[in-house]
């Protein structure tokens, strides 16, 4: 079992459907789950699943809902972030995470391998989302 860092095929496909809106469909809401070490994820991965993902204090089934920051360009990439997310007081050990759109069929849009497990006991367990920029962003189409 592994954990691949990938933006999700299914994603690709569903952008060009026009099935994800992330500036001006509010009603779209995106999460991002954490998952154990014993996970598989990749570019195959469609949708959220609840198999593998951690459990402990202070985190709950379905992750963190996200905030979009909005999608805008800079020369002939096209890019969008999200702001950084934090689960408060938690004892919980990830290997990786899956952000996804929540309702309908959860569908995936991106896996983050962490290249190890990180823990927190007691503590704040963050994700810092890279630099919106066309280089950094977490979602870049070049």
């Amino acid at each position: 079992m592994a954990i691949t860092q990938a933006m999700c095929t299914s994603f690709k496909k569903a952008l060009l459907d026009g099935e994800m809106d992330f500036s001006s469909d509010t009603s779209q809401t995106y999460k991002i789950a954490l998952y154990t070490s014993s996970a598989t994820l990749d570019a195959s991965t469609t949708a959220y699943s609840v198999t593998n993902e951690v459990s402990g204090t202070g985190y709950s089934a379905g992750g963190n809902t996200l905030t979009v920051v909005a999608p805008t360009t800079s020369g002939t990439t096209a890019f969008l972030d999200f702001a950084d997310t934090t689960w408060s007081t938690a004892t919980i050990t990830a290997r990786g995470a899956l952000i996804y759109q929540s309702g309908g069929s959860n569908p995936a849009v991106a896996v983050l391998d962490f290249g190890a497990d990180k823990t927190s006991t007691a503590g704040d367990f963050q994700i810092q989302f890279p630099t919106a920029d066309a280089t950094n962003a977490i979602i870049r189409i070049a």
